[in-house]
């Protein structure tokens, strides 16, 4: 720490919304140059804590100070101009506008006329995504880019201000293992030169890899604070959900004699999947590994009949399909739970009963009536069934955890009773409370007869549940890996682009 005095001292914060205290009494400090974590279970009352220190929301009793001196923020652009910068893990970018112009949005340079300065903005955005490493003009569009290099330029336009605190929401959500490690390095970078960093995150891996000291919150109160070395994962699992989880791989089955119950040969889906071929048995759970940008989501979606492929062949149960649309894919036994849960798996502004049968409702429709009871019966049994926290099957699914969220999505491809089904990222911006439940989901499904194929940039949670991992590279499947003598680095050379072009001239 570079100072005794802490950039950031945040003293009996309490926050309350109408039936619910977020936050109890919340203290804690972060000095300049430290990078601080903070982690807990969904509803914990982080997201709550950083907008309040972000100037978002208005806290109801406590005081705050920087470097000692009382701060108080009215509104977001307060916090701002006192040097706090905060990245939101539901984003704030407005994808039809380029790069730079998110970047300086509503404070764009301007010269002596009062006119926009473009190549000042553009250039200073050049070396702002330099030095992140993102190898895109700054005039790019920000629909053109993947998820995760959306996220570094959340982490650019935060930069791009005068930063003295550095607040990242899940930040690395949406980021491959290397992508992290370079993100935070970038972090470290900044924590040396006195900018202070709060790191929200479910992954307890990067709290022990980039953090200096750590915050855990357990229903709106702070449970511990601990200097990393100082602690173990287990402990902090432990101060987080009150109770102790494993994350232990479960046995790898033989499936040399069970049923081939998805195949793919040869696939090619222009302009990403350029040769991709896999099988996953009845029963058993296949994760694809891979880079971002490698293919795996493609391919998944190819299966589902959202891409079609010029070329290949897809078989379920050794007959070969051709999905054109999603609809077809479902007539077909194959169900999928999208990587973006929020935009593209459930519709938030209805009930969670609705969302459970969204992808069912023929099932409920007797002569053109649809028949509510049967509706709720069946929504209340996998709200039981699955453990979903929620006041009532009719409560909005917006107002639910993400872990909560992500479990209504598998009912509502569970209530279909899918042969297979593809599920892209599991457990991304979940906590650890939530990840131990959907992990024994999952394999409780396979363990049904259903095969599964997972795709997951979490590493450790790849060797966790797959029964055989599969590693895409540059649009190839480049090969497979025993998850029992497998490792991170085993996967991670698989998944760099230079192991494809080495398939590619073997083949």
């Amino acid at each position: 720490m570079e100072s005794e005095i802490p950039r950031l001292a945040v003293k009996g914060i309490t926050k309350k919304f109408p039936g619910v205290i977020a936050l109890d009494d919340v203290s804690f400090e972060v000095f300049s140059g430290e990078i601080h974590a903070m982690v807990g279970e969904n509803g914990a009352g982080k997201s709550t804590l950083m907008h309040i220190i972000a100037g978002v929301y208005q806290p109801d009793a406590g005081c705050m100070y920087i470097d000692g001196s009382e701060y108080l923020p009215e509104n977001e652009k307060d916090s701002q101009n006192t040097g706090v910068a905060i990245v939101f893990q539901e984003g704030s970018l407005f994808p039809p506008l380029s790069i730079a112009e998110n970047i300086f949005a509503g404070r764009q340079p301007v010269k002596a006329l009062g006119t926009v300065d473009f190549r000042s903005m553009f250039d200073i955005t050049s070396t702002l995504l330099a030095d992140l490493d993102l190898k895109v003009p700054s005039a790019t569009l920000v629909e053109q880019l993947s998820a995760g290099q959306r996220q570094l330029v959340e982490i650019a336009k935060a930069l791009s201000q005068n930063v003295r605190i550095l607040i990242l929401d899940e930040p690395t959500s949406s980021l491959t293992i290397s992508e992290a490690r370079h993100l935070f390095k970038i972090l470290r970078g900044l924590a040396d030169q006195g900018v202070a960093v709060i790191f929200v995150t479910h992954r307890l891996a990067e709290v022990f890899e980039v953090a200096d000291r750590v915050t855990v919150l357990r229903d709106g109160s702070v449970t511990g604070i601990r200097t990393i070395g100082k602690t173990d994962p287990d402990e902090l699992m432990h101060l987080e959900v009150g109770r102790q989880l494993s994350f232990e791989p479960a046995p790898v089955p033989d499936f040399s004699s069970s049923p081939v119950t998805l195949e793919i040969h040869s696939l090619v889906v222009p302009p990403v999947i350029k040769d991709a071929s896999l099988k996953v048995h009845s029963g058993e759970i296949v994760c694809l590994a891979g880079l971002i940008g490698a293919g795996r989501t493609e391919l998944c979606e190819a299966i589902f009949g959202i891409h079609e492929p010029v070329s290949g062949e897809i078989l379920v149960n050794g007959n070969t399909i051709a999905p054109h649309h999603p609809i077809d894919a479902m007539q077909m036994g194959i169900g999928m739970v999208p990587e973006d849960r929020r935009d593209a798996g459930l519709f938030l502004s209805m009930s969670v009963a609705t969302n459970i049968v969204a992808a069912n409702m023929r099932a409920f429709t007797h002569g053109g009536v649809v028949s509510r009871k049967e509706i709720e019966e069946h929504a209340q049994r996998y709200v039981c069934d699955l453990n979903i926290v929620t006041r009532s099957i009719h409560q909005d699914v917006m107002y639910l955890s993400g872990g909560n969220q992500q479990k209504v999505l598998l009912a509502k491809w569970l209530a279909r009773n899918p042969q297979i089904l593809i599920v892209d990222e599991p457990t991304r911006g979940v906590d650890v409370g939530a990840k131990a439940e959907l992990y024994k989901l999952l394999r409780e499904l396979a363990a049904n007869g259903v095969a599964l194929l997972v795709v997951s940039s979490d590493l450790p949670e790849v060797l966790a549940l797959a029964h055989r991992i599969v590693v895409m590279a540059e649009g190839y499947t480049v090969g497979e890996l025993d998850p029992r003598q497998a490792d991170e680095v085993s996967i991670l050379q698989l998944a760099t682009p230079k192991s494809a072009i080495v398939e590619r001239e073997q083949n």
